[in-house]
């Protein structure tokens, strides 16, 4: 029998939005107020959201359990096997030792606290996000600074805070993509939109961090160098969406800032070098400059990361991969059992994509450069179990919200929330980001928030004469602050940080900026819709299409030949520089 979603089911939208916002508000105030351990908030709010959905929308028990366990299935793969990967690729790096010279060469580069954090959780968060999004870049970067030394709450609120600005552009464009897609507003459109919107963001985000570290007094010690990072971030990432598309802005912008900030730090240097306090003074002392062979070495895991991640992004390769490498099925008993308000059924259909994943595009990292590193396959194995053992509590927090967040979206909850907002006539262009803000907190992905809401806001803005242009980048826009409260990005920075059990801490670290974030994103937005209406580029309105790959199977296998050529010369390379580096020793 096909169960038809229920927007209003109190018969009065306000008090429906009301109930519908418990389970929500309990994650606010179960992590707030009560400091609950993630997985345990997460798991009550999950069973609060099925109490609400049967009880109050009148799903069918069979419908609510079988939406739940799709959402576990989902937080299961790809989202857990990417931080599993992620963190296994850190864990080799630093079990090996390599990750003493790469903490040694950073600080070649700048023993300043402040400007290592702009470096890793800043620029190279943003190249991650750009390459693979979902955990990956928190993940990495968080476990990053924890190893040189970061206090792990400050290391992984700072990466959370940082990953908001390439958020928009992650995944190689998907959430712009997505959002296209289903609001039927151009693709290049919407990437010049928000590419006229972030940058702001991205200017002032190394400052507001830096702030965060040591206060506003210190951060004028380094100005400008937060500036060469922030100025070169938000020019290269507004040019590359607003001439070249959503794909690169991240990825161009990410490279180009640390570049940026590397030559500059060749000839300029702050007065003074600001540390933790809890830093001995030979922490960051070298003996010597190291040979280009060990630095390589050192640098391998990420060297071949990067490669891979970016090959795993060209659409021949993935697809040439899928082709054998995807079990692909209809989620029993719930597949189009479940009909929308539009009078379509949803279709739930399971992606088992083992290849083609970003997740074992990193194992398939960290499996290769176990030679070059110094470790044996049976070494990295330990390492690979002992990173799943160190992750379990985060997995079943992940697992859990996504879970909760396939729940909401199945039943209608989040639907009745925007329709809620909706309702706020010509003050909608300012709530409009909060929709996308309060999308990502429940999925934990602004790719997810677009396709739930960029319909509702481009119809909600035509109907209140605001260009809907305005409203769905306002989506886009705001689902990127909504990233750093996420519990399932708190769980996964937490797992990284080495703060499992302390997701509560973690996340009243973040929310304070979320909120303040958001309100300057809502303010901007709402004066683009009636006053900055120069900023919104022209162009025109087309039916939803589907995007069909026109490139030849074939040449997705010439791709990954190349690639296994490039990847086998680059280890080659490497083992040999290695070895020369030990006989010059």
């Amino acid at each position: 029998m096909i169960w038809p979603q229920i927007v209003d089911p109190l018969h009065n939208i306000l008090l429906s939005a009301l109930i519908a916002s418990v389970p929500i508000l309990f994650i606010f105030w179960g992590l707030v107020v009560k400091k609950m351990k993630g997985y345990k908030a997460s798991l009550i709010a999950t069973g609060l959201a099925i109490i609400i959905a049967i009880g109050i929308y009148r799903m069918p028990l069979k419908l609510a359990f079988l939406s739940t366990a799709n959402g576990v299935l989902y937080g299961l793969f790809p989202i857990c096997w990417i931080v599993i990967a992620a963190l296994f690729l850190f864990n080799i790096t630093k079990e090996s030792g390599q990750f003493e010279v790469i903490k040694h060469f950073i600080a070649s580069i700048t023993p300043d606290r402040r400007l290592q954090a702009l470096l890793i959780a800043f620029s190279f968060g943003s190249f991650l996000e750009g390459t693979a999004g979902f955990g990956a870049p928190v993940a990495i970067t968080a476990a990053m600074l924890v190893g040189l030394g970061f206090n792990p709450l400050y290391a992984a609120g700072f990466c959370l805070i940082a990953n908001t600005a390439p958020v928009a552009f992650g995944s190689i464009g998907i959430p712009i993509t997505v959002a296209s897609q289903i609001s039927s507003i151009p693709e290049m459109a919407l990437s010049q939109m928000v590419g006229r919107t972030l940058p702001l963001l991205s200017l002032v985000l190394p400052f507001y961090l830096v702030i965060m570290m040591c206060g506003f007094k210190k951060s004028k010690e380094v100005l400008p160098a937060i500036f060469v990072s922030g100025f070169s971030f938000a020019i290269i990432q507004w040019a590359c969406s607003n001439f070249l598309g959503p794909a690169l802005p991240d990825i161009l912008a990410g490279i180009g800032s640390i570049m940026c900030l590397f030559i500059f730090l060749r000839f300029w240097k702050p007065k003074r070098v600001w540390q933790f306090e809890t830093d001995s003074e030979t922490m960051f002392l070298l003996t010597g400059e190291y040979a280009l062979g060990k630095i390589l070495k050192a640098f391998s895991p990420f060297i071949l990361l990067t490669i891979m991640i970016i090959a795993w992004g060209i659409q021949p390769i993935k697809e040439t991969l899928n082709s054998f490498g995807q079990i692909e099925f209809n989620f029993p008993g719930i597949h189009n059992m479940i009909k929308n308000t539009e009078g379509k059924l949803i279709p739930h259909i399971f992606k088992f994509n083992f290849l083609s994943a970003a997740g074992t595009a990193i194992f398939i990292s960290a499996i290769l450069v176990l030679p070059v590193i110094g470790l044996s396959f049976y070494r990295g194995m330990k390492i690979f179990l002992l990173t799943f053992k160190q992750l379990r509590f985060p997995i079943i927090t992940v697992a859990s919200v996504l879970g909760f967040a396939y729940l909401l979206n199945d039943s209608g909850i989040t639907l009745t929330l925007a329709a809620a907002l909706a309702s706020t006539g010509v003050f909608f262009p300012f709530f409009a980001p909060i929709l996308g803000w309060l999308g990502v907190f429940i999925t934990g992905s602004d790719t997810s928030s677009n396709a739930l809401f960029s319909k509702v806001q481009a119809v909600t803005a035509i109907s209140i004469g605001v260009d809907p242009l305005v409203t769905v980048a306002g989506n886009v826009s705001g689902g990127v602050i909504g990233k750093m409260i996420s519990p399932s990005s708190i769980a996964v920075a937490a797992a990284a940080g080495n703060l499992i059990g302390r997701e509560s801490d973690l996340f009243r670290f973040t929310l304070k900026h979320s909120f303040k974030l958001l309100g300057v994103i809502c303010s901007f937005v709402l004066a683009q819709a009636y006053i900055l209406k120069w900023m919104l580029p022209g162009y025109q309105l087309h039916g939803t299409e589907t995007i069909n790959a026109s490139e030849n199977s074939l040449s997705g296998y010439w791709y990954i030949l190349v690639l296994g050529f490039i990847v086998a010369a680059i280890l080659v390379y490497l083992i040999w520089i290695s070895d020369k580096s030990k006989a010059g020793n």
